[in-house]
């Protein structure tokens, strides 16, 4: 079968689309032919060596996937071969086969499809558990989302809206905020041409904002704290920026607000259960039209790193996909 495959570290120009051998399920195991692979930005990190999960080469990216199960393990009694299905399984995705544990594995119904699927489980399970288990944010309270037009923003523009939030959607210019605007945000800040801090104070009538959701990481981070109201919560997403921000601690002293860690890949590991409840809520929320992936470019397996490279560059408003 083939296989996009990173055999030394390094930028993901390097990696190569090479022939493997196909895998055979363990008794726990399910193999799934993969139809979709959803990229992400951990996807140009991980290849260099410069993400927290640190495989053995060789390995192949891609984090989530979607298609239809081929075979079951001895073990396995809750799927059938031919079964639609999505999964997380963190790298590995770009290839047209893989066997995963049956426990990680979450059915889809016919009315979405594999290019979809594969587009929901990290941006959209990443949001849910930010902000449903982590702020616990109640219907009414502000939501600030910086770097808004990305992949996890536009999910977390929705997953927002789902929660009853009222959304502030902040990116680096107009064009990005109009794709905000449909998405249902209700106001939107450009932290190219206005101060982050003065505006977001501005929206919330000098209160400050309840919820602050950070993907971005750099001088955002601190602008954003500074406008955060009495009881806010500063989600920690990631650090798109490439920059790690050293927060002023007597911020939160001030503020009387909380800084949460939002790492969902160890939120898998550590609360399995309440994950996959998670992962059911995005398919049904997906299913009836509540939220829908942003499907920004679609790419051959055999071009992944041009669908690296858009990534990279941040020429992407939503997801870039791999159909197999």
């Amino acid at each position: 079968m083939k296989a996009v495959m990173c055999n030394q570290w390094g930028p993901y120009d390097q990696l190569v689309i090479e022939d493997i051998d196909s895998p055979i399920a363990r008794p726990d195991e399910v193999i799934i032919d993969i139809k979709a692979v959803g990229l992400n930005f951990f996807d140009t990190l991980i290849v260099e060596k410069k993400y927290q999960t640190q495989p053995e080469l060789p390995f192949s990216p891609g984090g989530e996937i979607a298609g239809t199960i081929s075979a079951v393990g001895d073990h396995v009694i809750a799927f059938a071969p031919g079964d639609r299905v999505m999964a997380h399984v963190g790298y590995n995705g770009a290839r047209e086969q893989l066997a995963v544990q049956a426990q990680k594995v979450t059915p889809i119904p016919q009315n979405i499809s594999f290019e979809i699927a594969a587009a929901l489980t990290v941006t959209y399970g990443t949001s849910l558990h930010a902000l449903r288990d982590r702020a616990k944010i109640k219907p009414g309270e502000t939501l600030a989302i910086l770097g808004a037009s990305g992949g996890v923003g536009q999910s977390a523009i929705e997953i927002g809206k789902v929660l009853g939030a009222k959304v502030i959607a902040c990116a680096s210019s107009d064009e990005k905020l109009v794709s905000c605007k449909q998405l249902g945000a209700d106001e939107l800040v450009n932290y190219s041409k206005t101060d982050l801090k003065s505006e977001l104070k501005r929206l919330t009538d000098g209160k400050g904002v309840d919820v602050i959701y950070d993907p971005v990481g750099g001088d955002l981070s601190e602008a954003a704290l500074r406008a955060i109201a009495w009881n806010g919560r500063f989600l920690v997403i990631g650090f798109a920026s490439g920059t790690i921000p050293k927060m002023p601690l007597n911020l939160t002293l001030l503020k009387g607000c909380q800084i949460v860690g939002v790492f969902w890949g160890k939120h898998i590991e550590k609360e399995p259960e309440k994950h996959q409840t998670n992962l059911s809520t995005l398919v049904h929320l997906c299913a009836n039209g509540s939220i829908l992936p942003r499907v920004y470019k679609l790419k051959p397996l055999i071009q992944a790193v041009d669908g690296l490279d858009l990534i990279a560059k941040r020429q992407v408003q939503g997801k870039v996909v791999l159909t197999v």
